[in-house]
C-alpha cells in the first residue's frame, strides 16, 4: 500500500495572514508546488517559510548541500519555524556559523567575553502547544534502504540541535524526512555514517541560510534586521 508521508507548519497565527473562502486551497498549491519544482529556487519567505518564525526572528525556507569525497551528494531543505532561537541571545550569532561554507552566510557578529547564561531564553517565542516546528528533508543520490533512511533522518535531525536552542521543546512537533536517489546495493555501514554525519551538518547549515535569507514580515523582524551589518 503506497503512503506519502507529509507535515505542515502551523503558521495561522500569523499577522497578516488572509482568510479564505469555498474550497480549501491546499489542494491548488500542492500542484502548483509540483508543477514549479526546480533546481533553482528562492530561500527565506518562500512558500512554506512565509509564515515562519524562529523564535523572536522570521524564519524561513533554507536549504544546503555537500559534495562528499566519493563523489556523493547530501542536500538538506528545512522549513524553520522554531520555538527555539536560532542564534545566541546575547549576541545574534548563529548557533551554528562554524558549520557554514566560506562565504555562505554573513559575517557574524564575535562572541562576548562573558560566558552566556543557559537559562537565557529571551530570544524564543511565546509558549503555545503545537504552535511552532521545523520540518526538514535530507536526500542523497547514494543508495540506501528502508533502515538506512531511517538512520540517515535520526543522524540528520542532530543537525537542528545543532543550530537551534532549545529544540525539540513541549511546543515543537519537528520532523525530519529523509530519501534516496541512489540505485544499486544498500551503502555499507561506513559509508551511512558519513552520508549521516554531512546530512547533521547541511540541515543545520540550511537553518542559518534560512534566516538570512529571511525578510522582515508583519513587524517581525530578520536577522539581517536585528543583527547584520
Amino acid at each position: 500500500m503506497p503512503i506519502v508521508p507529509a507535515a505542515i507548519l502551523f503558521d495561522l497565527a500569523f499577522p497578516g495572514r488572509e482568510m479564505w473562502s469555498g474550497e480549501p486551497p491546499y489542494r491548488a498549491l500542492g500542484r502548483r508546488a509540483v508543477a514549479t519544482a526546480a533546481k533553482d529556487f528562492a530561500q527565506g519567505n518562500a512558500g512554506a517559510g512565509l509564515g515562519a518564525r524562529a523564535g523572536s526572528l522570521k524564519g524561513g525556507i533554507g536549504s544546503a548541500s555537500l559534495v562528499l569525497a566519493d563523489g556523493a551528494t547530501v542536500g538538506a531543505i528545512v522549513a524553520v519555524n522554531s520555538w527555539g532561537s536560532a542564534v545566541r541571545p546575547d549576541c545574534g550569532r548563529f548557533w551554528a556559523a562554524e558549520l557554514a561554507m566560506p562565504g555562505e552566510i554573513d559575517p557574524q557578529p564575535p562572541v562576548p567575553e562573558m560566558p552566556l547564561d543557559p537559562e537565557d531564553f529571551s530570544h524564543t517565542r511565546t509558549a503555545a502547544p503545537g504552535a511552532a516546528t521545523t520540518i526538514a528533508v535530507v536526500a542523497i543520490d547514494a543508495p540506501l534502504d528502508k533502515p538506512g533512511c531511517r538512520r540517515l533522518a535520526i543522524m540528520a535531525q542532530d543537525g537542528l540541535a545543532r543550530a537551534i536552542r532549545p529544540i525539540h521543546t513541549p511546543f515543537d512537533g519537528d520532523s525530519v524526512f529523509a530519501l534516496s536517489t541512489g540505485a544499486g546495493p544498500p551503502s555499507e555501514a561506513e559509508a551511512l555514517l558519513r552520508l549521516g554525519s554531512a546530512a547533521a551538518d547541511c540541515l543545520a547549515r540550511a537553518v542559518t541560510r534560512a534566516l538570512t535569507a529571511a525578510e522582515p514580515l508583519n513587524g517581525v523582524p530578520s536577522w539581517r534586521q536585528s543583527w547584520g551589518g
